[in-house]
């Protein structure tokens, strides 16, 4: 065996510390694999005293996460603090230009630095491996940078977020409200006690901006993602789609068209009857369709201390073999400007439902707003009370019907036109609520 791989690690929150039990677990077994001895030699975090599940005392202590990045006594740097820029984005620009391999699980710095950062990594030879950014134990990121380059990928889509869909996996399965699913996924510990980066869809798009580069070979461009969240999404959605045939999935999805490349992230109705939408709980899945190799799904954990972990490891294994390629696949000098498609433009069908005042030339109104803008529909439901339809209560005279579309291809513009028309018309009590379904 050669000389040992030397690890700085920034960060002992959950990755962090799983790390740590990680290499206490498998200290032998990893040198045997890597070729030598992998070892922490120097920690950092913002408080040394702060008490931990895992022994901090053998690893030399470093206050400062960007003198640890530049440390002589390591080869590697790891950086688990998070954050888009601050110390994180100053402490890996201190690592790879000290010449040092940095292993990151940090998407929301990538994807907003990652075609600098991986400039920067290959002007000094070293490693800048991410694995644990993305969907936390899937082995996405190698996958897509090695096992696919034979293929040219059209489409990567997948559920990013486990926050996102334990909530929505409660509320189909228990018939909880939006409310009572993100208290529970708060008192599980699935989602934080400031849910917003997750439940509004930012993290899934942080995720997708960098599967986007490795799919298409273009910068990170977290700036161009359209993102909606799941607030929005009630118990009459799920009903709704569970009667015709859907469950509702928030997704990424990042698509090659003719005028560009659309990143969008959106709750979407996804048949039943396909692989994705069985995905339940905290797990994640990643879709991948490629023109050789056809369509490629990977799912698996999507967080928690263990996987992420063992992603951060798979990068650390990597660099000790020497095993080291550009970051995002494509060298950075060479990574094309994203050009992004009008999403407006994106076609497709649409789940459509309102809160429509009873009165006269009320659906006659609405139908006529839909034929103007050239959507057809594909059903139209009035959901009264009835024994066809379990679960709706019966509403009294006067009050606003609900009413659910299904439409047939249509653009992303028309839709729109015509929901503003319709709400205009003051027909309707509250906004339209609109879902994408997508075509797997």
């Amino acid at each position: 065996m050669t000389d040992r791989l030397k690890l700085g690690l920034a960060g002992l929150g959950t990755v962090g510390s799983g790390l740590v039990r990680l290499m206490a677990a498998r200290g032998s077994s990893l040198a045997s694999r890597a070729g030598k001895p992998i070892e922490i030699v120097a920690v950092s975090a913002r408080n040394k005293r702060k008490k931990r599940d895992v022994d901090i005392s053998q690893f030399r202590f470093v206050g400062d996460p960007v003198a640890l990045a530049r440390d002589p006594e390591i080869d590697v740097f790891v950086e688990l603090i998070g954050g888009e820029g601050g110390v994180a984005k100053e402490a890996v620009e201190a690592a790879l230009k000290a010449g040092k391999h940095v292993v990151t699980a940090n998407k929301a710095l990538l994807a907003h630095h990652g075609a600098s950062l991986a400039a920067l990594a290959e002007k000094h030879g070293v490693a800048l491996n991410f694995e644990a950014a993305v969907a936390g134990g899937i082995p996405v990121v190698k996958v897509m940078r090695e096992s696919l380059k034979g293929s040219d990928i059209s489409r990567v889509y997948g559920i990013l977020n486990g926050t996102c869909n334990y909530i929505l996996t409660l509320m189909e399965r228990e018939g909880r409200s939006f409310a009572e699913a993100l208290k529970e996924a708060q008192a599980e510990g699935y989602a934080e006690a400031d849910p917003g980066f997750d439940i509004g869809g930012f993290d899934t798009a942080h995720k997708l901006a960098l599967l986007t580069s490795l799919a298409f070979g273009t910068r990170p461009a977290f700036e161009s993602v359209y993102v909606e969240g799941i607030e929005t999404i009630a118990p009459a959605d799920i009903e709704a789609a569970d009667g015709l045939g859907y469950r509702i999935k928030l997704l990424g999805v990042a698509l090659r068209t003719e005028s560009g490349i659309e990143q969008r992230v959106h709750p979407t109705m996804v048949p039943k009857e396909t692989a994705i939408a069985e995905v339940d709980g905290v797990s994640n899945c990643v879709a991948i369709d490629g023109d050789f190799v056809g369509d490629v799904m990977l799912i698996g954990p999507g967080a928690g201390a263990g996987p992420t972990a063992s992603s951060v490891m798979s990068d650390l294994l990597d660099i000790a073999r020497n095993h080291i390629l550009a970051p995002f696949a494509t060298k950075a000098k060479d990574l094309m400007p994203y050009k992004k498609a009008q999403m407006r433009t994106h076609e497709g069908g649409y789940y459509i439902r309102l809160s429509v005042f009873d009165r006269t030339g009320a659906f006659a109104a609405i139908a006529t707003r839909m034929a103007d803008q050239g959507i057809s529909l594909e059903s139209i439901v009035q959901r009264l009370a009835s024994a066809e339809l379990p679960g709706v209560h019966r509403r009294r005279e006067g009050t606003p019907a609900t009413v659910v579309m299904i439409t047939h291809q249509t653009t992303e513009a028309a839709i729109r036109k015509a929901l503003q028309s319709i709400a205009r018309d003051g027909h309707v009590e509250a906004k339209p609520q609109m879902i994408r379904i997508e075509k797997l």
